[in-house]
């Protein structure tokens, strides 16, 4: 069941009330899950189905995304603010240096919390930030048309498509390599999950800024990238090697942008083995 944490963050805008909503499962070790821009923590219920065998998981739906309300009028997207906000959702819970898995833009986020010390493994499947600047041109493009076409589509059209493989195909074929293998009702909540998110126009002008500080030393680090990932190509995946010289570099097979739903046995090996 999805709650709500509510808790006071210092902000460059001063002392603000900000709140996330998350879900909290299983037991052992805790592992926080964060999904990508425009997605929400549903993304994680195929690896999470796993993962509660042996770790206590927490997913999240991060500021202005799914049903955590929009970060307060005047605080930025950018990454150390949004780090800091799950620095203190994380003290909120309890959760002392927990694990954390992220996918994209979570992916980016979870190297920011080991950046500052929060987390005690990293796993990212296809990180943002290590894109040259035409290759996030692309993303960007790529991500603001799945966006203007969620936005477009009414509601019984998104429905009538999700109830066939080709129509889950023409809806998600973009973030997964395997579209066929997500369920119509995922399909429909992660399109109104896209049009419906507040944080995303802010998330991706904070994306336009200066190259990221991704100084990760003393934590464990797997960068695991899809061969089929169609929006952050997987060349870049040697990027974030070079520049996170002792991380694990894992390929994922078959997998596309998000790899939770392509091959959620392999994701969540991953995320186990890191985390060990």
């Amino acid at each position: 069941m999805t709650t709500t944490a509510s808790f006071t963050v210092a902000t460059t805008a001063g002392p603000r009330r900000v709140a996330v909503a998350y879900e909290r499962t299983g037991s052992g070790e805790p592992v926080l899950l964060l999904h990508g821009i425009g997605h929400h923590l549903r993304a994680w219920d195929p690896v999470s189905r796993i993962l509660t065998a042996e770790r206590e998981v927490i997913a999240v739906d991060l500021p202005g995304f799914g049903a955590s309300p929009a970060l307060p009028d005047g605080v930025p997207y950018d990454l150390p603010t949004v780090g800091a906000v799950l620095g203190a959702f994380c003290a909120e819970l309890g959760l002392d240096r927990p694990h954390v898995a992220g996918n994209s833009l979570g992916g980016l986020l979870a190297l920011e919390l080991a950046r500052t010390g929060l987390v005690r493994s990293v796993t990212a499947l296809s990180p943002a930030g290590f894109w040259n600047e035409p290759e996030r041109r692309y993303a960007f493009g790529t991500l603001r048309a799945m966006r203007r076409a969620a936005l477009a589509m009414p509601v019984p059209l998104i429905e009538r498509l999700s109830r066939s493989a080709a129509g889950r195909a023409a809806l998600t074929s973009t973030i997964y390599a395997r579209p066929g293998r997500r369920s119509p009702q995922a399909v429909v909540a992660e399109t109104l999950a896209l049009r419906e998110a507040t944080g995303f126009h802010a998330t991706m002008t904070a994306g336009r800024g200066a190259p990221f500080d991704l100084n990760v030393k003393g934590v464990p680090v797997t960068v695991a990238w899809g061969t089929g990932d169609r929006i952050l190509l997987r060349r870049q995946g040697i990027r974030a090697k070079r520049a996170l010289p002792e991380a694990r570099l894992v390929r994922l097979p078959g997998c596309g942008h998000v790899p939770m739903n392509d091959d959620p046995a392999l994701v969540s090996r991953v995320i186990l083995d890191t985390s060990r």
